[in-house]
């Protein structure tokens, strides 16, 4: 079966910068919906449409093509006292930008403790891609029909993005796995 609108696709798949340094590679495929579900970049999609299983290529995706360009104004300094203890470099909260007008969730971002100060603390709204060119190496794994449920939902069903089988999960990983979801605070930053 080729690659083609409602399929779900899977791809093996190696991350890497412009300069060739592996940044992630897949332990197992990227499950995706294809045909403009947003499931993965649209460079990527339209790369493997209509190739059969076994197709390989590589994808370069500038800033703007994969996670935007860096934007310094996601950098911000905000008294240490406003986070829980013990912090450390790494930690990631969920906040608002202190300009957005409205306290919807979509609003809401990601952010990254990148430095610590004795009273302060520097976070970055960034995706940690963000402003990197990337190239993807792909092979497409298998292709399937959707089904009419997983098209009306706009994703695969029970494989969605990654699926790393646990027995593939090395005890370190899912000790860092297990850390970041105790780390991972929710805390909604509000106007000064």
């Amino acid at each position: 079966m080729k690659v083609q609108k409602n399929t779900v696709v899977s791809l093996k798949y190696r991350l890497t910068d412009a300069q060739g340094q592996v940044i992630e590679e897949s332990g197992g495929p990227m499950v995706y919906l294809h045909g403009g579900y947003e499931g993965t970049f649209p460079k990527i999609e339209e790369a493997i449409d209509g190739k059969d299983i076994g197709f390989e290529t590589t994808v370069a995706l500038e800033p703007g093509d994969a996670f935007g360009d860096y934007n310094p104004d996601l950098l911000k300094v905000e008294p240490r006292g406003r986070f829980p203890e013990p912090l450390e470099v790494g930690m990631q909260f969920e906040g608002l930008l202190e300009d957005a007008e409205s306290e919807d969730e979509e609003d809401a971002r990601i952010y990254t403790v990148t430095d610590l100060a004795e009273d302060k603390v520097v976070l970055d709204g960034n995706h940690p891609l963000a402003g990197i060119a990337l190239r993807f190496w792909l092979q497409v794994f298998d292709v399937r029909q959707a089904t009419d449920e997983e098209i009306e939902e706009g994703h695969p069903q029970g494989e969605y993005g990654l699926s790393i089988d646990q027995e593939d999960r090395s005890e370190e990983h899912t000790s860092e796995l297990q850390s970041r979801l105790h780390l991972v605070c929710r805390l909604l930053l509000e106007k000064k």
